[in-house]
């Protein structure tokens, strides 16, 4: 059994600063990711951007942008915090450190606007910021001493003295991490690997939805590990749905970034006229919540399978060098975006909630740290600021690592003895595994996506409970598989958005309840 200083479960944005920054302090670090290539994250696939700083920009500034973005709900600390820190370890850490290769005009970043903002203060990578991230981070972290980076195995639990300790009297310890349960995908042989200090960087949430922006691997793995594992969760009924993902019937949802609204595109209804300012006086740059809801209104009050993007008065040959790949995509399907307005529909694309931490990124249990879209620092609130959301990881992994860094060495850890995983041997059929997720994606979108009441949710919570006992005997008697994973922690995190949406009676940002 492996023993480490820390062991980090996912390799977003977030986990692989956290992992590079421990590792160069001289601690040993183990890097868990279930993909093989490591390209599976909401990181990756993030197009429009991050928040640095404008020209006439300060953090006073920036702080009340994600405070009305947040519906008030955000937690004015963290908000003030994020907004002071925040573009300083964009510049010292992805800038100058790990040299992201951010768009210039000559020595200087070009900036952009998005929605909300109150200036242009995000830097990108063409339309592929995430990829121009994830790729720099991913080429150092290959190349770190002290990194042991686990491809293509899966967590299946996390390993606390009060659930898995062989000493029966380890149920009065305070609530501690010990590491986690962790599958090759390959082989599902189960391994146990101890850990010293434990990160959850899993990612987000969308897979559970009919319509999502999220990659397949967005399911929900850490909320569920850490919510089995008793630790905190909340604001899980805050679920932002990105106004603008390409519709093309038959396929997933692709994102179309905020930043083509940015440089001025607008939104169409199905007879092509713009409609948002009835919505919001900013209108096509109102925040996301607005925005989707009257989507959603106006594609019920024309009985629309989508509306329209439309950027095409723009110069086309800006519009190939600025968004290439989402002229490429929309090419490829037909529509050029040069030309003629594009299909579109709100689609799940982040939480707002998640493990709640403090500013070190602690969870309520002991020895284990939450970052990333995985946490809930209070940042976003009820609705999350546009490119918010690489900065938070950004930020909580800097002070995750440096507070594992300054204080593991003053610690006597504990290590319990443990069982085995024990494991069943029937084989589960993919297509039943596959029927139960059509299920839960039906369900949460039809009853708890954009516009919810009490009687949807009543209804969405008595069918998802009544699957989850059936997934649970899957899970029991069923040969473990990376799939069979997903559909436990899919199914359990589907419930905490339920529950979460029930409990929370007043609407307020992506929250929004008619009853």
């Amino acid at each position: 059994m492996p023993k480490v200083d820390c062991l980090i479960i996912g390799s977003g944005i977030a986990g692989i600063i956290a992992a590079l920054e421990l590792a160069e302090k001289g601690l040993d670090v183990i890097l868990l990711t279930a993909d093989k290539q490591a390209l599976e994250s909401n990181s990756y696939y993030a197009q429009g951007g991050i928040v640095y700083k404008g020209l006439d920009d300060s953090s006073e500034k920036l702080y009340t942008d994600i405070i009305e973005a947040g519906a008030g709900l955000s937690n004015p600390s963290v908000a003030l915090h994020i907004a002071t820190l925040g573009p300083k370890l964009v510049e010292q850490l992805l800038i100058d450190k790990y040299q992201v290769p951010f768009d210039r005009s000559g020595d200087t970043l070009c900036i952009t606007d998005e929605a909300a903002h109150s200036c242009p203060r995000i830097i990108h990578c063409k339309d592929t910021t995430g990829k121009g991230v994830m790729a720099t981070l991913i080429a150092r972290a290959s190349a770190c001493k002290n990194l042991v980076w686990k491809k293509g195995y899966s967590a299946v639990d996390l390993i606390t003295l009060s659930h898995h300790s062989k000493k029966m009297t380890d149920i009065y310890l305070t609530p501690t991490c010990v590491g986690a349960y962790v599958m090759n995908n390959d082989t599902s042989e189960v391994e146990i690997i101890f850990a010293k200090q434990t990160i959850l960087a899993t990612g987000g949430v969308g897979e559970v939805f009919q319509h999502t922006s999220n990659p397949k691997s967005a399911r929900g793995d850490g909320v569920a590990m850490a919510y089995r594992a008793g630790a905190r969760i909340m604001n899980m009924e805050y679920i932002q749905f990105h106004p603008t993902t390409m519709y093309y019937p038959g396929e997933r949802r692709r994102l179309i970034s905020e930043v083509l609204r940015g440089e001025g595109a607008k939104i169409l209804s199905s007879k092509q006229m713009p409609f948002l300012e009835k919505y919001h006086p900013k209108a096509d740059l109102a925040p996301r919540d607005v925005v989707a809801r009257g989507m959603y209104e106006e594609m019920l009050a024309s009985d629309s399978h989508h509306l329209w993007l439309d950027i095409s008065f723009k110069q086309g040959d800006f519009l190939k060098s600025r968004f290439p790949s989402s002229y490429e995509f929309c090419l490829s399907k037909g529509f050029d975006l040069t030309k003629e307005p594009i299909p579109v529909v709100p689609a799940a694309h982040y939480s707002c909630g998640g493990i709640a931490v403090d500013e070190k990124a602690k969870t309520s249990i002991r020895h284990l740290y939450a970052i990333g879209e995985v946490s809930c620092t209070g940042l976003h609130g009820a609705n999350r600021l546009a490119s918010t959301s690489l900065l938070e990881g950004v930020v909580y992994a800097k002070l995750c690592a440096d507070e594992i860094s300054q204080n593991i060495r003053k610690e006597i850890y504990y290590f319990p003895p443990i069982d085995d995983w024990v494991m069943g041997e029937k084989r589960v059929d993919s297509a039943l595994i596959q029927q139960d997720w059509m299920t839960i994606k039906q369900t949460m979108w039809n009853y708890v996506g954009l516009v919810r009441d009490k009687h949807r949710l009543a209804r969405a919570a008595k069918m998802l409970q009544e699957l989850k006992w059936g997934i649970e005997s899957f899970y029991e008697k069923g040969k473990l598989t990376d799939e069979l994973l997903g559909l436990r922690n899919g199914i359990q995190t589907a419930l905490l958005i339920t529950q979460g949406a029930m409990r929370n009676k007043s609407s307020l940002g992506c929250h929004y309840r008619t009853s």
